[in-house]
């Protein structure tokens, strides 16, 4: 099964990194309980961001996200902490190598 994969690049104000990883957790049940999620993990970047790494079944799992309650939800809990806007990359995976660790 080829899945859609997503990073969302978080920049925090200064000051605000706990504020925004709080929020952020506090939405991620939300999306967990979605149809097709089958990854939304944040991370803690070395540049200073949070970045955050999903996985969907589908295209159509993920537009449905996108569009759906949880990330509205998601986006007014966020909003004050952010220095800029989400920076957002869809990706398709390219299976290489051992099928466990070639693709997520």
């Amino acid at each position: 099964m080829t899945y859609v994969i997503v990073t969302a690049t978080f920049v925090p104000l200064p000051g605000a990194r706990n504020e925004l990883i709080d929020a952020l957790t506090r939405g991620i049940p939300a999306v967990h309980a979605e149809p097709g999620c089958e990854l939304y993990a944040i991370h803690d970047a070395d540049d200073g961001t949070i970045v955050m790494i999903e996985k969907w079944t589908t295209r159509t799992a993920l537009d449905a996200h996108s569009t759906g309650s949880a990330v509205a939800d998601l986006g007014d809990l966020i909003a004050p902490f952010l220095a800029e806007p989400v920076r957002v990359i869809t990706m398709t995976a390219l299976p290489a190598g051992d099928p466990d660790r070639g693709a997520l």
